[in-house]
């Protein structure tokens, strides 16, 4: 469904003696890649895997930290810096440390899950939660630093931390927002989200450049009402009216060409695989194995929640992709490398059983 979406979206693009585009190719290569490891990993023994969470650690951050070395962006970016190009094809590591996020941040909690409310631990999580936020930040990656914060707080709120430390928490992120606009955001990010929220603080020439692509995004939805122009059909989609809709804006594609019944339809594919994670954190036979498959259906859903979001001008226009369906090597790589892990616990716990 994916490829088919991402190959709509990039049909009038393509060259006229291509079959396909190269966004479609890097997509299939990824999926299929993917798939593969997808199976490795599910036959493996998880517990096993994640005993070697030092070697995980050390090839996320050293992948992290080489973004401020050799880093790239696109060229309307140049204050994002989240991607490494190797061999001509662009790499995001920070996609790669959701899923070693998950991993570490899972065995942390397990390991304190007798004291989990004592204030030491529940500190000590928090730098654990904040580290890889303010590293994506500082790349330029504001989407993949919501989408960590939503893991953070969604895996603390399930390890079972009482709600005083979540208002406390609360207060204390209140306080550092001011901190976080003046010195982490770049004036382009800013822009993005006065543009949503505080228009007026923009001049009309500012405003109609900043929100365009947000604001193309839901004339093209609107466009498809209930059952849509048809597939390759879409006017916005098939006139390259709406900016990077192959990746950050394949929900207006399925808006515009499928209608409100093909979107409700996409979305419950991807509602159906969170679900289908929540009953396998709830048969899980180890407590890092529940928190896992909980941290991989958060990951899911929160990227879900704002590309939509960003798709229906509710969110500031943040890069993030809808998982499985928008075009990307490494998102549609690791995010299959997750669903892999999250059926080995499923194996695990079947056989336990």
């Amino acid at each position: 469904m994916g490829v088919l979406v991402v190959y709509s979206a990039t049909l009038s693009s393509k060259g006229e003696s291509q079959l396909l585009s190269r966004d479609v190719i890097i997509m299939l290569a990824a999926t299929g890649l993917g798939l593969i490891l997808c199976f490795i990993i599910s036959a493996l023994d998880y517990e096993a895997v994640l005993k070697m969470w030092p070697f995980f650690t050390a090839v996320c951050l050293a992948l992290m930290f080489s973004l401020f070395i050799w880093g790239v962006g696109p060229s309307d970016r140049p204050d994002a810096r989240s991607w490494l190009s190797i061999g001509g094809v662009h790499f995001q590591p920070s996609e790669l440390l959701k899923i070693g996020f998950i991993l570490t941040f899972s065995l942390h909690i397990e390991a304190v899950k007798d004291k989990t409310n004592d204030l030491k631990n529940v500190i000590l999580l928090a730098v654990h939660g904040a580290f890889p936020v303010l590293l994506v930040i500082a790349t330029g990656d504001l989407g993949s630093a919501l989408v960590f914060f939503g893991m953070f707080l969604g895996m603390m709120f399930l390890a079972g931390v009482k709600l005083r430390y979540f208002f406390l928490g609360g207060a204390f992120a209140s306080a550092a927002v001011p901190v976080l606009w003046i010195k982490f955001f770049s004036q382009f990010q800013k822009d993005r989200f006065l543009a949503v929220y505080y228009p007026q603080g923009l001049t009309e020439s500012a405003y109609k450049t900043i929100i365009y692509q947000q604001q193309q995004s839901v004339n093209a939805i609107g466009a498809g009402r209930l059952f849509g122009s048809g597939l390759f059909k879409g006017v916005f989609t098939q006139n390259n009216l709406i900016p990077v809709d192959e990746s950050d804006m394949i929900f207006a594609v399925i808006g515009e060409e499928l209608g409100f019944i093909g979107a409700v339809f996409f979305l419950s594919m991807l509602a159906l695989i969170i679900v289908k994670a929540v009953f396998n954190a709830r048969r899980a036979n180890t407590y890092s194995g529940k928190l896992i498959c909980y941290g991989m259906a958060l990951m899911i859903g929160m990227q879900t929640i704002i590309n939509i979001g960003v798709s229906l001008k509710l969110l500031p226009c943040i890069g993030i992709t809808l998982p499985f369906y928008s075009a990307g090597g490494s998102a549609n790589l690791c995010v299959y490398i997750g669903i892999g892990i999250i059926m080995s616990i499923h194996r695990s716990s079947v056989i336990t059983k």
